[in-house]
């Protein structure tokens, strides 16, 4: 694995567990009152990680785990990273990004970890600093 690839599978471990502590907190809330558990086993760490992810990626371009490994996001154009850029990047990982991946991992491993399928749907790309 390419060191990029690398530091951005750490920055997404360290995000999910910031994440995990937060739905902890979350979930002690809503257990009063949503007593089905599909909602908090699947829409409540979902509707946080990307609560978290998409306020951090709007405000500095990265999150912490991304800061902490010297990562940053950024548009492929240069400009400002947009709203919805940052929902179809966390909604096409999350959901078809890995098909993409395993059909053509090759020519994801020739961009060097910086552009990864959902990456390239939403138009960004990962830089170290």
């Amino acid at each position: 694995m390419v060191s990029i690839t690398k530091k951005r599978t750490a920055a997404f471990l360290m995000d999910a567990a910031i994440s995990t502590a937060f739905t902890l907190g979350v979930e002690y809330f809503l257990r009063k009152k949503v007593k089905n558990e599909a909602v908090h086993a699947l829409v409540t760490p979902t509707v946080v990680l990307w609560t978290l992810e998409y306020a951090q990626l709007r405000k500095k371009g990265q999150t912490l785990g991304y800061k902490a490994m010297g990562l940053t996001l950024e548009n492929e154009d240069g400009r400002p990273l947009s709203d919805g850029q940052i929902v179809k990047r966390m909604v096409y990982r999350d959901t078809l990004s890995m098909f993409d991946y395993l059909k053509s991992r090759q020519a994801f491993v020739q961009q060097h970890g910086q552009r990864l399928p959902h990456d390239n749907f939403a138009g960004t790309v990962v830089k170290e600093k």
